[in-house]
């Protein structure tokens, strides 16, 4: 009773942490939950299940079957599998270097299943980069490395002034895969480059996992600077930054935007909904495909979202199979 009653804190608490009102109960049997809200011993028989309301349940990809991810670890196990690597980022191996990639992706990255991608609810809002307002006022830059001198010189706002370099983003230039973050961090303000330490570690991973190395992709964030004490991001810092995003975009032209971190997601869809239901859709930013899920950091300190981040990453390459 008191093992089930912890469980079930830790993971309320880590809900409340992302900003979630709902949630789904992982890794806690029905029996141990019902204990725990009631006191007593449930009945044995099986309870009917919910149906599902149209106008508020989203459609969500199957979990995978343990047999069948038993399956995939296997065969990625030569190519550094990031869920082995969150288990020996759990047991203190976190800055262990990342594996050396397989030649080929894990078998469940080979045969997407097109069918059952989720899709935004209707009503989401969908913008075309190019489309009279929306458009980068930045059109004036024709590369990405024009793009990074004019974040170099950007008075904007207050960010720069604290900061010690400006990070860009670095990756293929000719990548149609973008990851986008919230905002740099101590140790990427530091090298002026997104993504490293611990969870530039894992993000690797993950993209190995899926059949990318990290120079296949382009790596950004929201926020071109730190904020100081990596605080949340100012309303004023977002507008100023957004332009080179969109500009960054517009150049890079990507079949799909894997968003990380509640921050990230909220920002790029204008929406104040948390990473829990944003998550698992494929959403749209300026006409984009978009995919958001939980950010490698909250992986590292929360395991019971390693599953549902795989099932994230999986939609987004399957969305950058199709045709």
């Amino acid at each position: 009773m008191s093992e089930a009653h912890d469980r079930l804190r830790q993971y309320l608490e880590q809900r409340r942490e992302m900003g979630e009102s709902e949630f789904v109960l992982d890794n806690l049997s029905v029996e141990d939950a019902l204990k725990v809200l009631t006191g007593r011993t449930p009945a044995p028989h099986a309870a009917p299940m919910r149906q599902p309301r149209p106008s508020q349940d989203i459609p969500r990809p199957p979990a995978p079957s343990d047999s069948a991810m038993r399956r995939t670890a296997e065969a990625a196990a030569a190519g550094g599998d990031w869920r082995d690597a969150l288990r020996a980022v759990d047991a203190g191996e976190s800055d262990t270097p990342a594996a050396t990639p397989a030649a080929t992706p894990p078998p469940a990255m080979q045969a997407p299943a097109r069918s059952t991608t989720p899709t935004a609810p209707a009503g989401a809002k969908i913008f075309e980069i190019g489309a009279g307002a929306a458009r980068s006022p930045l059109s004036d830059l024709v590369d990405l490395q024009s793009v990074a001198a004019a974040i170099a010189n950007c008075t904007a706002c207050t960010l720069a002034a604290s900061a010690t370099n400006h990070v860009p983003g670095e990756g293929n230039p000719n990548a149609r895969f973008v990851v986008v973050g919230e905002a740099p961090g101590q140790t990427e303000d530091e090298l002026g480059r997104p993504f490293v330490g611990k969870s530039g570690d894992l993000l690797t991973k993950i993209l190995e996992a899926i059949g990318f190395k990290r120079e296949d992709v382009f790596i950004c964030n929201v926020l071109k600077h730190r904020p100081p004490a990596n605080r949340n991001p100012a309303p004023e810092e977002i507008v100023a930054c957004r332009p080179f995003l969109l500009r960054q975009l517009e150049l890079l032209d990507p079949k799909v935007i894997l968003a990380l971190g509640t921050f990230a997601a909220q920002t790029l869809l204008e929406t104040d909904s948390p990473i829990g239901k944003l998550r698992g859709l494929e959403h749209r930013y300026h006409g984009i495909p978009l995919v958001a899920t939980y950010h490698p950091a909250a992986l590292l300190r929360n395991p019971n979202w390693k599953r549902p981040a795989w099932e994230d990453v999986q939609l987004a390459r399957r969305i950058f199979d199709r045709p």
